[in-house]
């Protein structure tokens, strides 16, 4: 039988699990003046995630590149859709010094798609992770990728950069997809996915509730990821950007999240981040740790 999961219907008002609660920290402190001072672009900043300061206070923190407009346009996503501007040949160099100024232990790294370009960016976010890498040898490196419609030779210019995680969302369910997402396909997702776990990366996926799944779709999109060898997931509350993107259907409760992780954690992922607010980088560093040290977070 189907079961939707526990929530609140949309009715315009957010719940009160959905209340951002700041983490105020000197390492936060340091990182926010940084920021301000140098100008430093982060999408943690720009997209106002309500991680943000837990997340400096950790000292990780995500930048965009290859722009800000996106040659798709996902229903659920607000970022301008258009033709982007070329490539900025010093970014790999501008990232890896704003890493290097912020002193971060734990940098993620994502951008818009780019299908506009012959190799959809692919040799830009190698030479991004070869400069940070470079300039900060102690940090650690995610990348969070478009699916480069699943092509071997792209996703291997990406890999061929050794970034400690390599990261694509799944997004929705399968149902779901064709609603909210245009070009990528759930199949094409976990193509990408699986061809880069056969690689021997460490590989994450997120996935956002709240759109009108079920709670055996749930099930299944976690059990199709961790068949297509992903490692860690995130699971997170989707929010509307704005009245011209995909509405949303649920509040789904704190208490429906933990028993997503619970099953993600029962199907063998190393890592599971669920929770209302969390978002894709959310305790990226410790699902980095969870992995390398072999051991399923509790």
């Amino acid at each position: 039988m189907t079961r939707l999961h526990d929530g609140e219907p949309n009715q315009g008002k957010k719940p009160e699990w959905l209340k951002i609660r700041l983490h105020k920290s000197k390492a936060f402190a340091e990182v926010d003046r940084i920021v301000r001072e140098h100008s430093l672009h982060t999408i943690c900043s720009s997209g106002r995630c309500p991680n943000k300061s837990e997340c400096w206070s950790r000292r990780t923190a995500t930048f965009m590149i290859l722009g800000d407009i996106c040659t798709r346009g996902c229903r659920f996503c607000a970022t301008r859709t258009g033709r982007p501007f070329p490539p900025d040949a010093s970014e790999p160099e501008k990232v890896a010094e704003s890493v290097s100024l912020m002193r971060l232990r734990h940098v993620v790294v994502t951008s818009v798609s780019r299908d506009d370009l012959p190799d959809r960016g692919a040799q830009h976010w190698a030479d991004t992770v070869s400069a940070i890498r470079a300039k900060n040898p102690n940090a650690t490196i995610e990348l969070l990728i478009s699916d480069f419609d699943a092509s071997p030779e792209l996703l291997d210019k990406v890999l061929a950069s050794k970034p400690d995680i390599i990261g694509h969302n799944i997004e929705t369910v399968e149902r779901l997809t064709p609603e909210v997402r245009t070009r990528a396909t759930y199949a094409t997702s976990l193509r990408t996915l699986r061809y880069l776990a056969a690689a021997g990366a460490t590989v994450k996926s997120g996935l956002m509730v709240g759109l009108g799944e079920t709670d055996e779709e749930v099930a299944k999109t976690l059990s199709d990821l961790r068949e297509a060898g992903v490692r860690i997931v995130t699971i997170g509350q989707y929010l509307r950007p704005g009245m011209e993107q995909y509405p949303v259907a649920a509040y789904v409760t704190p208490q429906t999240f933990e028993r997503y992780r619970r099953m993600a954690l029962d199907m063998g992922f190393d890592f599971c981040a669920s929770a209302p607010l969390v978002r894709s980088s959310y305790l990226a560093d410790q699902a980095l740790d969870s992995v390398r040290n072999g051991v399923s977070e509790a």
